[in-house]
């Protein structure tokens, strides 16, 4: 049997099997294996031709790309590359206390960013809204709909403490929705057992951490982080009603009962906090069993305690103050400055603790062994994942100041009437275009290398294609592709430099508001009036880029809502980063391979128990990502019955690169050692597939040849021939299966599987259980190879 993977994107099970008539084998409509109709009993079918093999497809694109709700997963893209960080650690052995270190930096950054984005909504609520906005009459003259809270009305709601109470349940609703969306894809995702679950190893697995048996089953950290974070949300807002009024009643005169109710709440408040922290500091996932306990006191009883502390805030609050009046702005600043400080202190501790682990890494290689062999190093040299953890903060902090320069344009339009958004915010916008104006001159000298590299490609594509007459323009195509196709190899460089400028650039920002209490174009007039003209351009365009910004994150989701293809383009962003679980962050889009990866397990499993058989475990792109996944958590009984073949694969390029801890030389080496063979094909013109880069091993592969064959040519001709009467296309990372390399590679893993394939297995016998292997003894069916059909799996 040949189980065929498609890549990002996704595909229909037609176009796979290359043929109009498919039936589903198993599986629902979320994702689902089938065959051909032809080939629906094909086991047990009299007569069969034993040659001919069994082509499955495993369609999974519906987990990411599924109902128009799911375009809304675009607002939780800081939560999603916070927890990407996690996974992009450095490779370590022997330092488990530091690799516990590095995951616990990455879930306070996490819970940071939720602190972050409800006291936006705060911000906008509480402060813009009904400190600000409805405390000023000529701006409740503007927005009726905000003129029952004006003090010039005298009704119940006009006093500070009762607006700010009820404009409270906005970023309380807010928390509630994404706790609920978090439950909701967790019991959709997560609660999705692996195959069986096996003892505790006594040492780390051949596959690594992936081979674990609990990898695939985080329900207890998710359970465990979506109470603390949730909490986190309701403190925050808390917070927001409580320490105004508070404020107000350590006047000099003020109810001595008051205050002190309001130094019992904050207490409280702090008490709560300090839990939070803990719980979230707790320890993370146990990877080595499957953890089916819950925290269910924890989950359940850390939410409604801050659920009723903030009911407590909201009655402290609303308590009857007469003689309170709302002017200038709430404590933005201290709030906002106080989140920076941390994530800039988290982030700084994070990359000296990924140094420590790359140079432990570093220095534990010795010429000779798996992870000295083969492969790329490490993005930023084992900073990659303290970079991406700067670049999440600096998407919240976008997203956050985005909708409070927003919405403090529309309340106030030209008028004046209200001070805005705190100044922290403004400083931040303000540091955007200098950001920009480096990212373009980094575009700049990557466009100038490629072109460099396109004219040194065109000798190299004449050569590809001897014994043709020239075409300088075809000539002139395929080395740009070529050329372009290697940018990708330059995205370190690009993260890189935009992660440090953010912290520098953040830092300064942090300074000039809290040293300066002002503005920057008000700071810079006490320069030289040319500096203060900068500052003022700075400024505004920051803030007309900033909330920009956050419009495109809600245009393009709105219209991801409404259009399949933009739906598509959404699906494919989250292929890539939902593929990992939620390790540090309960609230980001939900991992697909925790659904994935044991369908493909459970799948290959119970075939080869039933059947005795052997397969061709065939992936595309993001598609060998999962077949490698599904492989390391096979059992060594039948993984040694499977042979893997990838095209247009990532696994090396970009997996090995970003997340060495997992896809490194180490663990990709074990795979190609338990398998029965792995080849893998690409092309000098795709962008996202490339080299393996293992060589060859002890193991039942040993007489398998590398892994990577020779860069398969693109295009498949230069120029018209008789078998080509058209221009052929630059296929680049599609239809690998149009080469005839791909039939010929297929051919020949099916000729290592065949000589051990024996006859179909009787009705009569009973199999044993999924975790035991195939039976002693068994002997698999005679038609067990693949049959030669396109696969035409599109991305």
């Amino acid at each position: 049997m040949e189980l065929l993977v498609h890549g990002v994107g996704g595909t229909t099970p037609e176009k796979m099997l290359d043929d109009e008539r498919t039936v589903r084998v198993t599986g629902d409509d979320t994702a689902a294996v089938y065959r051909r109709a032809a080939d629906a009993d094909a086991e047990t079918r009299a007569g069969r031709d034993p040659g001919r093999p069994v082509p499955e497809a495993y369609v999974w694109c519906n987990l990411t790309s599924g109902d128009g709700s799911r375009a809304l997963w675009l607002l939780l893209l800081p939560f999603m590359v916070v927890n990407l960080a996690h996974w992009m650690r450095p490779e370590a052995h022997g330092r488990p206390r530091t690799v516990r270190l590095y995951g616990l930096l990455v879930r306070l950054a996490g819970l940071t960013l939720t602190v972050l984005l409800v006291a936006a909504a705060c911000e906008v609520a509480l402060d813009l809204a009904a400190w600000q906005c409805a405390g000023t009459p000529v701006c409740t003259a503007r927005h009726s709909w905000l003129a029952f809270l004006s003090p010039a009305t005298g009704g119940w709601w006009s006093q500070p403490g009762r607006r700010l109470g009820l404009a409270a349940l906005v970023p309380a609703a807010l928390t509630g929705l994404l706790c609920h969306l978090s439950h909701r894809t967790w019991s959709a995702y997560e609660s999705q057992q692996p195959l069986s679950p096996g003892p505790e190893p006594e040492e780390e697995p051949g596959g690594g951490s992936l081979a674990r048996p609990g990898f695939w089953y985080g329900r207890r950290l998710v359970a465990r982080l979506r109470g603390a974070h949730t909490a986190a949300g309701l403190l925050t807002v808390a917070a927001a009603v409580a320490v105004p009024a508070a404020r107000f009643d350590r006047r000099p005169g003020g109810p001595a009962a008051l205050d002190a109710l309001g130094w019992l709440l904050h207490a409280a408040l702090a008490g709560t906090a300090v839990l939070v922290v803990a719980v979230v500091c707790r320890r993370g996932r146990s990877e080595h069993r499957l953890d089916r306990h819950l925290d269910r006191r924890l989950v359940r009883w850390l939410p409604l305690g801050a659920l009723l502390l903030l009911a407590l805030a909201l009655v402290y609050g609303g308590w009857s103050r007469p003689d309170w009046t709302s002017a200038g702005r709430l404590q933005g600043d201290a709030a906002f400055g106080a989140i920076s400080l941390v994530q800039g202190a988290l982030v700084v501790a994070l990359a000296v603790t990924a140094g420590v682990l790359h140079r432990g890494r570093s220095a534990d290689r010795r010429p000779g062994t798996p992870h000295a062999a083969g492969g790329r190093r490490a993005a930023l040299r084992g900073q990659g994942g303290p970079a991406v953890a700067m670049l999440s903060c600096a998407l919240g902090g976008v997203m956050s100041g985005g909708v409070a320069q927003r919405v403090a344009d529309w309340l106030d339009g030209t008028g004046g009437w209200i001070q805005g958004p705190p100044v922290l915010l403004t400083w931040q916008a303000s540091v955007i275009p200098p950001l920009l104006l480096l990212l373009l001159v980094l575009c700049g000298r990557l466009a100038g290398r490629t072109w460099r590299l396109a004219r040194a490609e065109r000798a190299t594509v004449r050569r590809d294609f001897p014994g043709e007459p020239a075409d300088r323009e075809r000539t002139r195509t395929i080395a740009r592709i070529r050329a372009t196709a290697t940018l990708t190899d330059d995205a370190p460089l690009v993260v890189g430099v935009v992660s440090a400028a953010t912290l520098l650039l953040g830092t300064v920002a942090l300074v000039g508001a809290l040293g300066t209490g002002r503005t920057p174009a008000q700071a810079a007039g006490e320069v030289h009036p040319a500096v203060q003209g900068a500052a003022q351009t700075a400024q505004a365009l920051g803030s007309w880029l900033v909330g920009l910004g956050f419009i495109a994150f809600v245009t393009w989701g709105r219209r991801a809502y409404k259009d399949a293809s933009a739906r598509r383009t959404i699906g494919i962003l989250w292929d890539v980063g939902t593929f990992w679980p939620r390790a540090a962050h309960p609230f980001a889009p939900p991992c697909y391979a925790e659904r994935a990866v044991p369908d493909l397990t459970w799948r290959m499993a119970t075939w080869t128990r039933a059947t005795g058989g052997r397969l061709v475990l065939s992936g595309h792109s993001q598609g060998s990502v999962l077949a490698a996944a599904a492989a390391w958590q096979l059992t060594p009984e039948v993984r040694r019955r499977v042979a893997l073949l990838t095209y247009g694969s990532p696994l090396t390029r970009l997996y090995g690169r970003w997340f060495p801890a997992h896809f490194g030389p180490g663990a990709l080496t074990g795979l190609h050692r338990d398998v029965v063979c792995w080849r893998n094909l690409y092309r000098l013109t795709d962008p996202i597939g490339g080299p393996v880069r293992l060589p060859r091993d002890g193991g039942p592969g040993a007489e398998c040849p590398e892994v990577d064959r020779a860069p398969l040519k693109d295009p498949l001709a230069y120029g018209r021939t008789a078998q080509h009467p058209l221009p052929a296309p630059v296929l680049g990372h599609s239809d690998y299966q149009a080469d005839p390399a791909f039939a010929e590679e297929r051919r020949e893993l099916l000729a290592r599987l065949h000589p051990e394939v024996p006859a179909p297995r009787r009705e009569a016998d009973s199999p044993p259980s999924p975790a035991a292997g195939p039976r002693p003894g068994a002997r698999p069916p005679g038609g067990t190879g693949v049959q030669g059909s396109s696969g035409r799996s599109s991305e």
